[in-house]
C-alpha cells in the first residue's frame, strides 16, 4: 500500500509525460518525413519498400540527360584548367618579358618594313 500511496497522486504527471513524449515523437517523424518530400529523397514504407518518388522513365531520360551534361562540364573545365595553367606558365616564366616583346616588336615596325602611316593616307586618298 505505501508504493501505491506514492504513485497515485503523481499518476496524472507521469501519463502526461508519457502522452508528451509520444506526441513529440509523432511529430519528429511528420516534420522528417515533410523534409524527406522538399528535397527529394526516397520515403520507405513499414517493409522498405521505396515509395516516393518512383522510377518511371522520365526519371531515368532526366538522370541520362544530366549524367551527361556533367561528363560535358567535367571535359570543359580540364580544358579550361589546362589553358589556365598555360597562362601560369607563360606570366610566371622567368625567360618571358612583356615589356621586351613589345619592343622588338615596335624595332621591327619601325626598321622599314612597310609604308608609314603618313604615307599611307596619301596612297589611299591619291
Amino acid at each position: 500500500m505505501l508504493a501505491e500511496a506514492t504513485v497515485v497522486p503523481h499518476l496524472p504527471w507521469i501519463i502526461g509525460a508519457a502522452l508528451a513524449i509520444g506526441a513529440a515523437g509523432v511529430a519528429g517523424w511528420i516534420h522528417t518525413t515533410k523534409l524527406k518530400i522538399k528535397h527529394g529523397y526516397p520515403l520507405e514504407g513499414m517493409w522498405g519498400q521505396s515509395l516516393k518518388p518512383s522510377t518511371d522513365g522520365q526519371t531515368a531520360q532526366r538522370v541520362t540527360l544530366l549524367t551527361q551534361e556533367n561528363a560535358e562540364m567535367r571535359a570543359e573545365l580540364s580544358s579550361v584548367k589546362d589553358r589556365l595553367a598555360n597562362v601560369e606558365r607563360i606570366v610566371t616564366d622567368s625567360g618571358f618579358s612583356v615589356s621586351n616583346e613589345i619592343e622588338r616588336l615596335r624595332d621591327e615596325s619601325n626598321s622599314g618594313a612597310g609604308v608609314p602611316l603618313t604615307d599611307r593616307k596619301a596612297e589611299v586618298h591619291g
